[in-house]
């Protein structure tokens, strides 16, 4: 019988599990996760951390017999390497799996920054739901929170905290918040609007050190200390100590709670001595195929190859997870049959939409410009809005925006569609905000032309 092992307990790996099970109601499917939780989502955790879902809400599949109902066998373990001779995987527990098929969707993990204090007690990352309970536990009302890190994930996080009444700090190295997704002018606005909001945000900023503050009270204590309770008479005795946060600026900042969000790097170490090709992720094909035969790659572990770029492309959101999770099922099939890979991945879309405090930001394609290419924006700093878009000739190759929430699918349809804009390029170029009337023009006109072609060719 066939066995198709998947390395990640994650969208990728269930999605890519039950695929399978849809393709091969006889083979033997096992995932192995290494966390001792349900399968979840780490994109739920910000929910349960404001109360809007229970821990089981954070479950990507609500029925606890799921997989069981499928014959899907669910293993706790961590991958330690993979033996791509002997097809073989080493798990944590001493046990070997053995495969015909495998699919590596570890995801990611937290970068760990090499700060003086981060094992600190009241240090933590916010990416698992062991992170999640321990936040919850000290990130309550009036506590003072310090965050490191104001990327796409960071802010996610933050609006989770800012929505616990929290007294909030970010502190972020680059020179604007969100500077992988943002430009300069977009990145300020974001920072602005929090400020404005009543989080203090740091740029340009680094932690330097995070050291125990014995000289001051805890929020338990402050607390106790407002209402006329004794320290006796309050339950400190699991809080961690204050910290005091050193910053490259010059400025101290005292803190209840420190939570890392630095960024993440895709989880493959175990791949080291395989002989898999890896760059910062496990490198494939369009057809999710890694460089070892039999072994595919899905999910914020993969460099995907991208068809329109002709690069291959790390691209950590869920909905590429997905879709690249669904083609390396397909072509795990095929494989397991001797036959050619039959599905293929178009592209690996790059696309971020972020509320920031109620500041809608989208970023699509490639937001900073290509070699040669052309540039025009618009800014309105009053209103809080922003519009960048890029060219590459007459093609709008990628675009930023703050604020501009009635036309966020017109910007991705414009960058996704590749089409030439002709004229409308000199259009856009002297008035950005003509996106709607250009998107109607340009490709709804190209869609119902194509349509037509079709139609006569039938």
């Amino acid at each position: 019988m066939t066995h198709h092992v998947i390395l990640g307990a994650g969208p990728a790996g269930v999605i890519a599990a039950e695929t399978l099970r849809k393709l091969a109601p006889q083979d033997r499917i096992t995932i192995v996760g290494d966390e001792p939780e349900a399968a979840y989502s780490r994109m739920a955790i910000p929910y349960l951390l404001i109360g809007k879902v229970p821990e089981a809400g954070t479950h990507l599949r609500k029925n606890p017999n799921h997989f069981a109902d499928l014959s899907i066998a669910m293993v706790h373990a961590r991958a330690q390497s993979v033996d791509v001779a002997r097809k073989a995987v080493a798990l944590s527990t001493g046990k070997n799996l053995v495969f015909d098929t495998l699919l590596v969707a570890t995801g990611s993990r937290p970068v760990h920054p090499p700060i003086a204090g981060m094992d600190s007690p009241g240090v933590h990352t916010c990416w698992t739901l062991g992170d999640a309970r321990k936040i919850m536990e000290l990130a309550r009302p009036g506590a003072r929170v310090l965050q490191m890190g104001a990327g796409f994930i960071g802010c996610i996080i933050m609006e989770a905290l800012a929505a616990r009444g929290v007294n909030l700090s970010v502190v972020e190295m680059g020179d604007r918040m969100v500077p992988r997704m943002m430009g300069p002018t977009a990145g300020a606005m974001i920072a602005q609007w929090c400020q404005a909001k009543g989080v203090q945000v740091y740029t340009g900023t680094k932690v330097e050190a995070i050291e125990a503050s014995a000289d001051s009270p805890g929020l338990l204590q402050r607390l106790g200390s407002l209402l006329g309770i004794g320290a006796a008479d309050t339950d400190a005795g699991d809080q961690p100590s204050p910290l005091r946060v050193k910053l490259s600026n010059g400025h101290t900042v005292e803190a209840d709670l420190v939570i890392s969000a630095t960024g993440v790097k895709p989880c493959i170490d175990f791949l080291a001595q395989s002989g898999i090709q890896c760059k910062l992720g496990v490198v494939t094909d369009s057809r999710l195929r890694t460089s070892a035969a039999g072994v595919f790659a899905a999910g914020d572990c993969a460099e995907a190859f991208d068809l329109v770029t002709g690069t291959t492309v790390v691209s950590a959101i869920q909905p590429n997870a997905a879709e690249q999770a669904r083609i390396a099922a397909i072509n795990m099939i095929d494989f397991a049959h001797g036959r050619d890979a039959s599905a293929e991945l178009k592209r690996v879309p790059q696309i971020n939409v972020l509320d920031t405090l109620g500041l809608i930001s989208t970023s699509f394609g490639q937001w900073q410009g290509v070699a040669g290419g052309q540039h025009v924006e618009v800014t309105d700093q009053s209103a809080a809005r922003h519009l960048s878009l890029q060219f590459d000739g007459d093609v709008l190759v990628g675009c930023n925006s703050v604020g501009w929430t009635e036309h966020i699918g017109v910007l991705r349809g414009l960058v996704d569609s590749k089409a030439h804009l002709g004229r409308w390029k000199a259009v856009l170029q002297n008035d950005p905000t003509q996106i709607a009337a250009a998107y109607l023009a340009c490709v709804q006109a190209q869609g119902e032309w194509s349509g037509a072609q079709d139609a006569r060719r039938r």
